[in-house]
This record gives structure tokens, sequence and C-alpha cells, in this order.
């Protein structure tokens, strides 16, 4: 199970951290991302990391704004998201792929957080 935490409203400009939390299972074994889906809009990669050499994976709309990091130890993984935008505004969802390879296809993931909303106002 996934449970996400740390969404709300933050004014343009501003910094949120989500965070996943990972019980029943360890997430040190999968490849972990987080997802984003706007009203209207499909569901989309955001930024992951690999379960083995953690090699992170970012979207061209967040490079450099967002920074993700697990801790194995700790089970979780968060997601640090600053400089955001009102085209940020999304639900965003932690998942986790018990792959063997890296992939953004949101289909390959078998585990999903239940989602947090994030509104960013201009």
């Amino acid at each position: 199970q996934l449970q996400a935490s740390g969404g709300g409203l933050v004014q343009a400009g501003g910094s949120l951290r989500l965070s996943c939390a990972a019980s029943g299972r360890t997430i040190s074994v999968y490849n972990m991302a987080w997802f984003r889906q706007a009203p209207g809009k499909e569901r989309e990669f955001v930024a992951g990391g690999t379960w083995d050499d953690g090699t992170t994976y970012y979207a061209d709309s967040v490079k450099g704004r967002f920074t993700i990091s697990r801790d194995n130890a700790k089970n979780t993984v968060n997601l640090q998201m600053s400089s955001l935008k009102p085209e940020d505004t999304a639900v965003y969802y932690c998942a986790a792929d018990g792959g063997r390879y890296w992939d953004t296809n949101p289909v390959k993931y078998d585990y999903w957080g239940q989602g947090t909303q994030v509104t960013v106002s201009s």
C-alpha cells in the first residue's frame, strides 16, 4: 500500500514537498515514480528513479524544479517541488513498478497511492 501526502494550495513560485509512504512491502526493489493528472488530461509522468542504481528521471516540464528522493530505510519516496507554476496544478500519485526495466508508462506500474491534490495559484 502506498500513501501519498503533502499536497496543498500554494502561490506560484512557492514550494511543496510530497511524501509517499509504503507499507506491506519494501520499496527498495521497486522502481518508484510520481505521476500527475490534471482535470481533463491524461495521467503523466513527473519524476522517478530506479531501484537498482538510483538513477533519476524527470519530465522536461519539471526538470530543474522538482527533485525526487527515496529513503529505503524509512520506506518513503519524496518529491520536492520548487518554483511551482499554475500548470503544475494536478492530483499527484506515487507509484511502484516491479518490472526489471525503467518505464514511464503508467500502465506498467503495479501499485498506486491514492493521490494528493496540488493547487498552484497565480
